[in-house]
């Protein structure tokens, strides 16, 4: 399958308006052409109330109940909508320190998410600590390149799931950052880091040619850019094969809208990333107007 995907660009605003190109699709598409919504969130913090009204650039911004009605209304919209989160659930307000993420898995699970990755910060409790509160999920955490073996983390994760909608089939992995260095060795004890490059291609070729997913995204705690040779998401797409779209975190980058990367057989690779705190949620429209065989990408990252 050589699926090629198109950015069709759309301007970031508040509220839940159409993206304009999707508005008018009636001229563009066929109306039964297959359609399928991504929301998607990173490095939330444990940010389970907006930001405190103290005049500062994020004032009254976010919190878990806007984003709940912000998902909702997305899903009165639109039939086949997935939710995903790429890591760092945990960490960054009084929340965790008193409830240690179990507020914030109750809290994801009542919303729907279909799947999320594991960041540096959610081993700040210690495995024994992730691995209770993962029972509150109701959702898989996926990672492909820590090994659990064991650690009080094994069988707690999985490499992937494959979610379907319609007649659309996506395949999700994860992959997280390095742990050595970043985070206390006594936190994330026995954890085998795998590199995440080989892992990855590894993980989507058998998702796209195994599994025959339509779709193949990747929910990445690695960074979006650095310098140097530290693996990030522009690094991994440029490397990939059968990734069709990367969905980041750790670098709290704040895109108005998803780039693209050529892989390594010239496909875009389509890289997506939301800030932080909870105060947008990506959402990125995917429309099959050739049956299965391409999709056109349109795009707005949706203030909460």
């Amino acid at each position: 399958m050589n699926r090629r995907f198109f950015i069709r660009k759309a301007a970031v605003g508040g509220g839940l308006m159409l993206v304009p190109t999707l508005a008018q699709s009636a001229t563009l598409f066929p109306k039964d052409a297959p359609k399928l919504t991504i929301l998607h969130t990173n490095d939330w913090h444990s940010r389970i109330e907006p930001f405190p009204d103290d005049g500062g650039r994020n004032a009254n911004r976010g919190g878990a109940i806007r984003r709940m009605r912000l998902i909702e209304s997305v899903r009165a919209q639109e039939d086949n909508v997935i939710l995903l989160d790429s890591g760092d659930i945990f960490q960054g307000t009084p929340y965790f320190n008193f409830f240690a993420g179990e507020l914030e898995m109750k809290l994801m699970s009542k919303m729907g998410y279909d799947a999320a990755t594991i960041g540096n910060h959610d081993f700040d409790g210690g495995m024994e600590n992730l691995a209770t509160q993962l029972q509150h999920a109701d959702f898989p955490m996926l990672s492909a390149n820590y090994e659990f073996a064991g650690t009080p983390l094994a069988g707690q994760t999985k490499p992937y799931t494959i979610i379907e909608r319609g007649d659309i089939k996506v395949g999700v992995f994860g992959v997280g950052i390095e742990l050595d260095g970043l985070v206390p060795e006594k936190l994330y004890g026995n954890t085998q880091y795998l590199e995440p490059i080989a892992i990855a291609n590894r993980t989507a070729g058998m998702l796209r040619n195994k599994e025959r997913c339509d779709v193949v995204v990747c929910l990445s705690h690695l960074g979006f850019r650095y310098r140097g040779d530290k693996v990030d998401d522009i690094k991994l797409a440029s490397a990939s094969k059968d990734i069709d779209i990367i969905l980041g975190g750790h670098t709290h980058t704040f895109l108005n809208e998803p780039v693209e990367v050529p892989n390594e057989q010239g496909i875009p690779v389509v890289v997506n990333q939301v800030g932080f705190g909870g105060l947008r949620v990506g959402r990125l429209d995917l429309t099959f107007p050739g049956g299965q065989a391409r999709a056109c990408v349109a795009c707005s990252n949706l203030r909460v």
